[in-house]
Protein backbone atom coordinates (compact mmCIF):
# COMPACT_ATOMS: atom_id res chain seq x y z
CA UNK A 1 0.00 0.00 0.00
CA UNK A 2 2.97 2.04 0.93
CA UNK A 3 4.45 1.82 -2.34
CA UNK A 4 0.83 2.44 -4.23
CA UNK A 5 0.32 5.91 -2.18
CA UNK A 6 3.98 7.01 -3.53
CA UNK A 7 3.22 6.48 -7.17
CA UNK A 8 0.12 8.90 -6.62
CA UNK A 9 1.83 11.02 -5.02
CA UNK A 10 4.20 11.24 -7.93
CA UNK A 11 1.86 11.57 -10.66
CA UNK A 12 0.41 14.47 -8.28
CA UNK A 13 3.65 16.00 -8.28
CA UNK A 14 4.77 15.43 -12.20
CA UNK A 15 1.43 16.63 -13.02
CA UNK A 16 1.94 20.12 -10.88
CA UNK A 17 5.35 20.94 -12.16
CA UNK A 18 4.16 20.36 -15.29
CA UNK A 19 1.48 23.11 -14.79
CA UNK A 20 3.22 25.93 -13.11
CA UNK A 21 5.72 28.20 -13.55
CA UNK A 22 8.47 28.96 -11.18
CA UNK A 23 7.74 32.04 -9.67
CA UNK A 24 11.31 33.26 -9.93
CA UNK A 25 10.90 32.45 -13.91
CA UNK A 26 7.98 35.08 -14.04
CA UNK A 27 9.54 38.20 -12.19
CA UNK A 28 11.00 41.04 -13.82
CA UNK A 29 14.35 43.18 -12.30
CA UNK A 30 15.33 40.17 -9.80
CA UNK A 31 18.73 41.64 -9.16
CA UNK A 32 17.08 44.60 -7.76
CA UNK A 33 17.34 44.11 -3.71
CA UNK A 34 14.19 43.52 -1.94
CA UNK A 35 13.72 46.38 0.61
CA UNK A 36 11.78 49.27 1.54
CA UNK A 37 14.51 51.77 0.98
CA UNK A 38 15.39 53.79 -2.93
CA UNK A 39 17.67 51.95 -4.73
CA UNK A 40 19.73 54.01 -7.84
CA UNK A 41 18.78 52.40 -10.90
CA UNK A 42 20.37 53.48 -13.79
CA UNK A 43 18.00 53.87 -16.74
CA UNK A 44 19.45 54.44 -20.69
CA UNK A 45 19.56 57.50 -22.13
CA UNK A 46 16.38 58.68 -24.49
CA UNK A 47 17.51 59.50 -28.00
CA UNK A 48 14.56 61.24 -29.85
CA UNK A 49 13.76 59.38 -33.62
CA UNK A 50 14.06 61.34 -36.45
CA UNK A 51 11.50 62.01 -38.92
CA UNK A 52 12.06 59.54 -41.82
CA UNK A 53 10.16 59.26 -46.07
CA UNK A 54 6.94 57.67 -45.09
CA UNK A 55 6.60 58.75 -41.26
CA UNK A 56 2.64 60.28 -40.88
CA UNK A 57 2.94 63.37 -38.52
CA UNK A 58 0.16 65.44 -36.98
CA UNK A 59 0.70 69.08 -37.50
CA UNK A 60 -1.28 71.53 -35.56
CA UNK A 61 -0.92 75.28 -35.78
CA UNK A 62 -2.88 77.24 -33.07
CA UNK A 63 -3.31 80.74 -33.53
CA UNK A 64 -4.94 84.06 -32.16
CA UNK A 65 -7.82 83.69 -34.80
CA UNK A 66 -9.34 80.05 -34.03
CA UNK A 67 -10.32 79.80 -38.12
CA UNK A 68 -6.86 81.34 -39.58
CA UNK A 69 -5.00 77.89 -39.68
CA UNK A 70 -8.28 75.76 -40.32
CA UNK A 71 -7.04 74.36 -43.97
CA UNK A 72 -4.11 73.16 -42.19
CA UNK A 73 -5.47 71.17 -38.53
CA UNK A 74 -8.30 69.80 -40.74
CA UNK A 75 -5.88 67.33 -42.60
CA UNK A 76 -5.05 65.92 -39.44
CA UNK A 77 -8.66 64.17 -38.73
CA UNK A 78 -10.29 63.09 -35.29
CA UNK A 79 -7.26 61.67 -33.39
CA UNK A 80 -10.02 59.71 -31.63
CA UNK A 81 -10.68 57.76 -34.37
CA UNK A 82 -7.49 57.92 -36.65
CA UNK A 83 -7.15 56.49 -39.49
CA UNK A 84 -4.01 55.60 -41.98
CA UNK A 85 -4.93 58.63 -44.01
CA UNK A 86 -4.98 61.22 -41.13
CA UNK A 87 -2.22 63.90 -41.12
CA UNK A 88 0.79 64.41 -43.23
CA UNK A 89 2.88 61.92 -44.98
CA UNK A 90 6.54 62.71 -45.80
CA UNK A 91 7.69 61.80 -49.20
CA UNK A 92 10.32 60.10 -50.63
CA UNK A 93 12.54 62.78 -50.66
CA UNK A 94 11.86 64.11 -47.02
CA UNK A 95 9.39 66.74 -47.79
CA UNK A 96 5.69 67.69 -46.44
CA UNK A 97 3.56 69.57 -48.82
CA UNK A 98 1.13 72.08 -46.13
CA UNK A 99 -1.19 74.39 -46.65
CA UNK A 100 -0.15 78.24 -47.03
CA UNK A 101 3.47 76.82 -45.64
CA UNK A 102 4.26 74.85 -48.66
CA UNK A 103 6.51 72.15 -49.29
CA UNK A 104 9.02 71.92 -46.45
CA UNK A 105 11.71 69.35 -45.73
CA UNK A 106 11.31 67.67 -42.20
CA UNK A 107 13.36 64.45 -42.97
CA UNK A 108 16.12 64.60 -39.92
CA UNK A 109 14.69 66.52 -37.81
CA UNK A 110 13.28 65.50 -34.74
CA UNK A 111 9.69 66.32 -33.59
CA UNK A 112 10.53 68.98 -31.40
CA UNK A 113 12.98 70.68 -34.09
CA UNK A 114 10.02 70.26 -36.78
CA UNK A 115 7.48 72.04 -34.28
CA UNK A 116 10.07 74.90 -33.53
CA UNK A 117 11.14 75.27 -37.40
CA UNK A 118 7.29 75.39 -38.01
CA UNK A 119 6.61 77.76 -35.95
CA UNK A 120 9.16 79.88 -37.50
CA UNK A 121 7.48 79.35 -40.66
CA UNK A 122 4.22 80.02 -39.47
CA UNK A 123 4.82 83.12 -38.03
CA UNK A 124 5.22 85.07 -41.56
CA UNK A 125 1.76 84.08 -41.92
CA UNK A 126 -0.10 83.79 -38.66
CA UNK A 127 -0.15 86.05 -35.49
CA UNK A 128 1.34 84.02 -32.31
CA UNK A 129 1.34 80.57 -33.88
CA UNK A 130 1.97 77.66 -31.69
CA UNK A 131 2.92 74.73 -33.74
CA UNK A 132 2.32 71.00 -32.83
CA UNK A 133 3.86 67.88 -34.57
CA UNK A 134 3.83 64.38 -33.61
CA UNK A 135 3.56 60.88 -35.04
CA UNK A 136 0.40 59.50 -36.33
CA UNK A 137 1.82 55.97 -37.12
CA UNK A 138 4.71 55.39 -34.24
CA UNK A 139 3.31 51.73 -34.61
CA UNK A 140 5.23 48.59 -32.27
CA UNK A 141 4.27 45.14 -33.00
CA UNK A 142 4.28 42.90 -29.66
CA UNK A 143 3.94 39.25 -30.67
CA UNK A 144 3.64 35.55 -28.96
CA UNK A 145 3.21 34.63 -25.23
CA UNK A 146 1.47 38.01 -24.47
CA UNK A 147 -2.32 38.38 -23.40
CA UNK A 148 -3.24 40.42 -26.38
CA UNK A 149 -0.78 40.18 -29.42
CA UNK A 150 -0.83 43.06 -31.90
CA UNK A 151 0.38 45.73 -33.46
CA UNK A 152 0.06 48.81 -31.40
CA UNK A 153 0.37 52.71 -32.59
CA UNK A 154 1.53 54.75 -29.55
CA UNK A 155 0.83 58.11 -28.51
CA UNK A 156 3.99 59.19 -28.25
CA UNK A 157 7.30 58.33 -29.34
CA UNK A 158 9.18 57.77 -26.38
CA UNK A 159 8.27 54.39 -25.61
CA UNK A 160 10.02 51.56 -24.18
CA UNK A 161 10.27 47.65 -24.23
CA UNK A 162 7.97 47.55 -20.80
CA UNK A 163 5.64 50.44 -22.01
CA UNK A 164 4.66 47.71 -25.38
CA UNK A 165 4.73 44.74 -23.14
CA UNK A 166 2.31 46.70 -21.09
CA UNK A 167 0.11 47.25 -23.63
CA UNK A 168 -0.15 44.01 -24.81
CA UNK A 169 -1.43 42.92 -21.47
CA UNK A 170 1.54 42.01 -19.94
CA UNK A 171 3.22 38.49 -20.72
CA UNK A 172 1.64 35.07 -20.37
CA UNK A 173 3.10 33.13 -17.24
CA UNK A 174 4.77 30.85 -20.24
CA UNK A 175 6.21 33.88 -21.94
CA UNK A 176 10.28 33.46 -21.71
CA UNK A 177 11.42 36.59 -19.96
CA UNK A 178 14.88 36.28 -20.01
CA UNK A 179 14.99 35.57 -24.23
CA UNK A 180 13.21 38.32 -25.48
CA UNK A 181 13.69 38.89 -29.00
CA UNK A 182 13.72 42.53 -30.59
CA UNK A 183 13.99 42.71 -34.49
CA UNK A 184 14.16 46.41 -35.64
CA UNK A 185 15.29 47.94 -39.09
CA UNK A 186 18.96 49.91 -38.53
CA UNK A 187 19.56 53.16 -40.52
CA UNK A 188 20.85 51.16 -43.42
CA UNK A 189 18.02 49.51 -44.02
CA UNK A 190 18.74 46.16 -42.62
CA UNK A 191 16.88 44.15 -40.05
CA UNK A 192 18.95 43.40 -37.11
CA UNK A 193 17.47 41.37 -34.03
CA UNK A 194 19.28 41.38 -30.63
CA UNK A 195 17.57 38.86 -27.77
CA UNK A 196 16.49 41.25 -24.00
CA UNK A 197 16.62 39.55 -20.62
CA UNK A 198 13.89 41.62 -18.57
CA UNK A 199 14.48 39.59 -15.45
CA UNK A 200 17.40 41.14 -15.17
CA UNK A 201 17.53 45.12 -14.03
CA UNK A 202 20.39 46.03 -16.69
CA UNK A 203 17.77 45.84 -19.26
CA UNK A 204 17.01 49.04 -18.06
CA UNK A 205 20.16 50.93 -19.10
CA UNK A 206 20.22 48.82 -22.70
CA UNK A 207 20.86 51.02 -25.91
CA UNK A 208 17.68 48.40 -26.95
CA UNK A 209 15.62 49.82 -23.85
CA UNK A 210 13.61 52.66 -25.84
CA UNK A 211 11.41 51.28 -29.09
CA UNK A 212 11.67 52.75 -32.62
CA UNK A 213 9.03 52.99 -34.95
CA UNK A 214 8.29 49.57 -36.67
CA UNK A 215 10.06 47.82 -34.01
CA UNK A 216 8.70 44.13 -33.17
CA UNK A 217 8.61 42.39 -30.36
CA UNK A 218 8.34 38.91 -29.94
CA UNK A 219 8.03 36.52 -26.73
CA UNK A 220 8.87 32.76 -27.03
CA UNK A 221 6.70 30.45 -25.10
CA UNK A 222 8.72 28.18 -22.61
CA UNK A 223 9.43 24.93 -22.48
CA UNK A 224 5.98 24.27 -20.44
CA UNK A 225 3.90 25.76 -23.25
CA UNK A 226 4.87 23.25 -25.67
CA UNK A 227 4.55 20.72 -23.58
CA UNK A 228 0.84 21.40 -23.06
CA UNK A 229 0.44 22.31 -26.59
CA UNK A 230 1.59 19.13 -27.74
CA UNK A 231 -0.77 17.28 -24.86
CA UNK A 232 1.80 14.55 -25.16
CA UNK A 233 2.65 14.99 -21.60
CA UNK A 234 -0.85 15.68 -19.84
CA UNK A 235 -1.85 12.23 -22.22
CA UNK A 236 0.18 10.37 -20.27
CA UNK A 237 -0.26 11.82 -16.69
CA UNK A 238 -3.59 11.20 -17.06
CA UNK A 239 -2.80 7.69 -18.15
CA UNK A 240 -0.64 7.12 -15.28
CA UNK A 241 -3.37 8.42 -12.84
CA UNK A 242 -5.77 5.79 -14.65
CA UNK A 243 -3.60 2.85 -14.27
CA UNK A 244 -2.61 3.53 -10.43
CA UNK A 245 -6.35 4.09 -9.45
CA UNK A 246 -6.78 0.95 -11.21
CA UNK A 247 -4.51 -1.01 -9.39
CA UNK A 248 -5.26 0.59 -6.25
CA UNK A 249 -8.79 -0.35 -6.84
CA UNK A 250 -7.31 -4.23 -7.71
CA UNK A 251 -5.30 -4.31 -4.70
CA UNK A 252 -8.80 -3.52 -2.04
CA UNK A 253 -10.67 -5.81 -4.15
CA UNK A 254 -8.33 -8.80 -3.90
CA UNK A 255 -7.63 -7.80 0.11
CA UNK A 256 -11.55 -7.99 0.22
CA UNK A 257 -11.69 -11.35 -1.49
CA UNK A 258 -8.89 -12.95 0.91
CA UNK A 259 -11.02 -11.66 3.62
Amino acid sequence: MKKIRLYFYTVLAVSALSSCASSKKLSYFQNIPENSKPVPVDIADYIEPVIHPDDVLEININTIDPQAAVMINSRNGDARTPSPASGYLVDKEGFVEIPVLGRVKLAGMSTFEAKEYLQQLASEFYRSPVVEVRYTNFRVTVLGEVENPASYVMPNERVSIIDALGYAGDLTVYGKRNNILLIRKNPEGENVAVRMDITDKRILNSPYFYLKQNDIVYVEPSRTRLLNSDNTVPRYLTLAATLVSAYVLLIRYTSLGGN
